[in-house]
């Protein structure tokens, strides 16, 4: 069990980490290898912001357990080709019991899969949007401790991003949905002070081209 007061938790290899995975080994693989690593691919970029419209009112691990499903009723997406989907595609999915059927989300992914076309061809690359609200040091709180993580489920620049996108037609992309992106893309670095991953994604950010 996790620590209450810190939020770290010992793994089964010694390791103190954030608590959140719970050391249950899909959830732990994807707090060490992927959460937090900074991602400059379009596909991963789409991909993510999609599956945290869906993990709306559902728990991350819920989520992550079904990408394999998302991926494949999605094309991989592939914001080209989800696109150009149409009615009887949202039909289509409504029946795969192996995603989440809820067709507001559905449909905000189709939506958005066009809205993503439109920024890429402003920007030259979701990437380049997206890190160029990368927050500065000064943006950063000093100590992220786990009280600090759990006081700020948004922030300003997550707002700031999220209304921007409303403003350019994206759905499902809530500031604190937006942060949740932030984090797990890399564009902050929320494993909190103690977990052993912490200054492994550091370093990797340090090393890391930003793309504007």
């Amino acid at each position: 069990m996790g620590d209450e007061r810190t939020g770290l938790i010992e793994g089964p290899d010694g390791k103190t980490r954030c608590f959140w995975h719970a050391n249950l080994p899909d959830y732990l693989t994807y707090h060490d290898e992927e959460w937090g690593r900074p991602v400059d691919d379009d596909i991963r970029l789409f991909e993510k912001l999609c599956l945290e419209g869906f993990q709306s009112g559902l728990s991350w691990l819920t989520i992550l357990r079904k990408r394999e499903n998302f991926r494949e009723a999605f094309e991989g997406f592939d914001f080209e080709r989800v696109a150009r989907f149409k009615d009887e595609d949202v039909d289509r999915l409504l029946t795969n019991a192996g995603i989440v059927r809820h067709g507001g989300k559905i449909r905000s992914t189709i939506n958005n899969a066009q809205r993503a076309i439109e920024l890429r061809r402003e920007f030259g690359s979701l990437a380049r949007y997206f890190w160029r609200h990368e927050p500065g040091p000064d943006a950063r709180p000093a100590l992220l401790d786990f009280p600090t993580l759990m006081a700020n489920p948004k922030t300003d620049i997550s707002a700031r991003i999220s209304k921007d996108l409303k403003k350019r037609g994206w759905s499902f992309v809530g500031p604190t949905t937006i942060y949740a992106f932030m984090q797990a893309m890399g564009l902050v670095n929320d494993h909190i002070e103690g977990c052993s991953m912490r200054p492994v994604v550091e370093a990797e950010r340090e090393r890391f081209t930003r793309p504007v």
